[in-house]
């Protein structure tokens, strides 16, 4: 019995006859849309400006075309890569009472020769093949992005901006200890607050004084690093207020059940709850898929060979859960998943620790979705009392 939140397939009954089918090449400046219309010979293909209302217009002048034909469309289906553009033209067509939907760019089978030709009109083809199988049922033909709410996508802002200033801070760091490593000054910390006074008394080991242009540059990201390191902490500061607060709404309470695992932190126990816990997951091994934390074999004839991570779901989930799986080690060294580690992992081998790893990340993954959702607590598990 199909799932109703399984998203390979369709599990409304297509009439093509009675069905307008399009899908959308969207670019920055202009979008390709190419239809299949009942009652039409031809396959319309039409370029507009990258604006919602004229695809409307577009769609209900094709259904008019349909109906002039003698074929009454009771339903008209989009659906376009999922991109730049992010998911707010699908959010507005089902507000206008269409079927919208966004495919996994990857999910899309291409032709498979060196030099092959790659236009958007060859695009939308392709297109629109994979969606015409995926309304007819046909399993696995592709895949389909959930679509979120405009406040799931806000909820997720905080900790992706997070994610990127912390990025910036490593940057800025490293630039200025290169700088400094390249004069031959070592043992300095450009990232204490009062580093930037301290610049002036530097000296090279020939006695020199750092070049006042080196020196204009370094104020300049110092700078810089002080506004990146503030708006680190109002994020963190902002979070702290919410989540000290009675918790008004589930993700609240669940950030809170998993900062209480000794281990796991509150930005993690956010990042976790904001990008994979808050979705509707079907099983443990949707969990695991949408993580990126399964294998990709390559198997062909007697060949059998395992090459790694497909590395196809959340990057962020699975740096996260790859990170917190060796914190798991050392923060809870009696529990099973630790021993179950250690017991696959005693030929001391790096190569058999970067696989078990992998798979440690995946059962705490599936352990933590437990305890978030359902309150499962496992046997072994140590937890900070609750607040």
């Amino acid at each position: 019995m199909p799932k109703q939140n399984d998203l390979s397939r369709c599990l409304i009954t297509l009439e093509q006859d009675r069905t307008l089918i399009a899908v959308v090449e969207m670019g920055q400046a202009s979008w390709l849309v190419a239809g299949i219309v009942p009652g039409l010979n031809r396959c319309p293909l039409k370029k507009i400006a990258a604006d919602g209302d004229g695809l409307l217009r577009l769609l209900h002048r094709w259904r008019n075309e349909a109906a002039k034909a003698g074929r009454a469309i009771d339903r008209i289906a989009v659906a376009y890569e999922a991109g730049r553009d992010g998911f707010w033209l699908a959010r507005w067509l089902r507000a206008q009472a269409i079927e919208a939907y966004v495919i996994h760019p990857s999910s899309v089978p291409v032709p498979r020769e060196h030099r092959r030709a790659k236009t958007d009109r060859l695009d939308t083809e392709l297109l629109k093949r994979a969606f015409v199988g995926w309304l007819r049922g046909e399993p696995k033909h592709c895949s389909m992005a959930a679509i979120p709410t405009l406040e799931d996508e806000d909820a997720r802002r905080p900790g992706r901006e997070r994610q990127t200033l912390v990025g910036e801070r490593t940057r800025i760091l490293n630039r200025l200890k290169a700088n400094l490593a390249r004069l031959g000054i070592r043992g300095f910390r450009p990232n204490l607050a009062r580093a930037e006074g301290q610049l002036e008394a530097l000296r090279t080991p020939e006695g020199a004084a750092i070049p006042k242009n080196t020196l204009a540059e370094m104020r300049r990201d110092m700078g810089r690093l002080q506004i990146v390191k503030r708006q680190i902490k109002e994020i963190e500061k902002t979070r702290a207020q919410r989540l000290s607060k009675e918790p008004s709404e589930q993700r609240d309470a669940m950030v809170r059940q998993l900062g209480r695992v000794v281990g796991v932190g509150i930005e993690t126990a956010d990042m976790l709850v904001q990008e994979v816990f808050s979705r509707e997951i079907r099983d443990r091994r949707a969990l695991a898929r949408h993580a990126g934390l399964t294998g990709a074999p390559d198997e062909s004839g007697q060949r059998r060979r395992e090459r790694g991570l497909a590395k196809a779901g959340n990057s962020r989930v699975r740096r996260g859960m790859i990170e917190l799986a060796w914190g798991h080690l050392l923060h809870q060294k009696d529990s099973p998943l630790t021993e179950w580690f250690w017991k696959r992992a005693s030929d001391g081998r790096g190569a058999t620790r970067k696989t078990m790893i992998v798979a440690l990340a995946r059962k705490l993954l599936i352990v933590l979705w437990r305890l978030a959702t359902t309150g499962e607590t496992p046997a072994g598990l140590r937890l900070r009392p609750a607040a």
